[in-house]
């Protein structure tokens, strides 16, 4: 693995459509945004007790949500080991959907594959695009400071060098 200890981030904007599915629009406006204050709390430990607190708070009223919550909570706050900075970037699957509508239009263009391996061509192509694009582009999609913060919280560092050498990613 890349990251080794990095979790599995649930998606919040599809975790509050699931709370609309189940409540339908009308009662879900406000469970959503006292779901959404958990999101915008500071620090890892206000995330976490704001979580309880919005789950313990909705068990009267809505014990299916509660459910959800309780169930979900460590897909959902996963990003909470991660350096603040990047929250707003995980918390979030925005990248990887634009990532497969981006993968479908260069299939669409070919619209037949003559066999497997050219399928397979094409998706790895499209992904080492993007991956190159995020890595060196203009538009880094997380900043290389941030990476390193990032690489030295998952292997447990306690500093990294701000100038010099990147620390390389092991598996």
């Amino acid at each position: 693995a890349i990251l080794p200890g990095a979790g599995w981030q649930r998606c919040r904007v599809h975790f509050a459509r699931n709370v609309t599915q189940r409540l339908g629009s009308a009662h879900s406006k406000p469970v959503n945004a006292l779901i959404s204050t958990i999101f915008a709390q500071t620090t890892a430990e206000a995330v976490i007790a704001q979580y309880k607190q919005v789950a313990e708070s909705l068990r009267a009223s809505f014990p299916d949500i509660a459910d959800m919550l309780e169930s979900a909570e460590v897909d959902l706050t996963a990003f909470v080991s991660m350096p603040r900075q990047h929250w707003q970037k995980i918390w979030s699957n925005n990248p990887i959907e634009r990532l497969n509508r981006e993968i479908k239009r260069r299939a669409d263009v070919v619209q037949i594959f003559p066999n497997r391996e050219s399928v397979t061509r094409l998706i790895g192509a499209v992904l080492q695009e993007q991956h190159e694009e995020w890595q060196y582009g203009e538009r880094r999609y997380l900043s290389e400071i941030s990476m390193r913060k990032l690489v030295t919280v998952l292997h447990g560092q306690t500093e990294v060098d701000p100038v010099g050498v990147v620390m390389p990613l092991t598996a």
